[in-house]
């Protein structure tokens, strides 16, 4: 009998190693980044996603903790939706960024100036003039 228990925690052992070395690969993958391809949003979903399922032990809860879980993820997709278009734009229905247009126009203004002075963040030769 005893001899069963070690195999069915080596056999435990072994699922989360594994689990650990596709959390391991992934992290790499995240950090290549642009390189390899996947987007690294993706790669964090899958990520949390194997963190919840496999560490966290969801599957063996009650089933009111995932209705808890999806409802928590509802409510953040709901205030992100409904902050996104007033933080990402400059302008909104009642609003207006003036802090972010007027940088702009500096920045335009800042640019406009370099390029008629001949500034291009180049290396400036003083011997050609």
């Amino acid at each position: 009998m005893a001899e069963h228990q070690d195999h069915a925690d080596d056999h435990g052992q072994a699922f989360y190693v594994k689990i650990w070395a596709i959390l391991l690969v992934l992290l790499i993958l995240s950090i290549l980044g642009p390189i390899v391809a996947p987007t690294a949003f993706g790669i964090a979903v899958v990520k949390a996603y194997l963190v919840a399922a496999n560490f966290m032990h969801l599957n063996v809860e009650k089933k009111y903790i995932s209705y808890l879980l999806a409802t928590m993820l509802m409510l953040v997709l709901l205030f992100f939706a409904g902050t996104a278009p007033d933080v990402m734009e400059h302008k909104g229905q009642n609003w207006e960024n003036v802090a972010a247009e007027k940088e702009i126009e500096r920045a335009l203004e800042a640019q406009g100036a370099a390029d008629a002075h001949g500034e291009h963040g180049g290396t400036h030769d003083d011997a050609a003039h």
